[in-house]
């Protein structure tokens, strides 16, 4: 009979079948599951480098831990200037090479900052291009 998935160990003491046993695969239901779940994450992170058995559980592991916190501590958006503030902080840019860039006025981008001022279509495009992310992660302007 051929695996079901042969990059899993199937002998009863593989690694990856030792990891479920030790937390097993299930959605998360209360905080102190999540709390074990996310001990587990943070020991496999700490080693210097994980075998495909491991990846794989830390990969669903880590998908369990995003949906649950994702559905019972829901973040609020922020607001585009610091949104756009921290994307600035994080790429290590200024103001001035930011808009040179995109081509958005280095006073837009300021006012934007201030929350003086709201993106539009156009610059969401723009600065999503810029970053990387998705425009979606920006406001929608109305």
């Amino acid at each position: 009979m051929l695996p079901l998935n042969p990059t899993i160990s199937e002998a009863p003491g593989g690694v990856y079948f030792d990891l479920v046993r030790r937390f097993p695969l299930r959605p998360l239901r209360s905080e102190e599951e999540l709390d074990r779940a996310i001990a587990t994450v943070d020991s496999l992170l700490d080693r210097e480098a994980l075998g495909v058995d491991e990846q794989d559980y830390l990969d669903v592991l880590s998908d369990l831990v995003e949906r649950y916190e994702r559905d019972e501590h829901p973040m609020a958006p922020l607001p585009d200037g610091q949104l756009l503030a921290h994307l600035v902080e994080a790429r290590g840019v200024t103001q001035a090479e930011l808009a040179r860039e995109t081509e958005i006025a280095e006073s837009t981008i300021s006012e934007v900052l201030s929350g003086k001022r709201a993106l539009n279509r156009k610059h969401i495009g723009k600065l999503s291009r810029y970053f990387g992310v998705q425009p979606g992660t920006f406001s929608d302007p109305s």
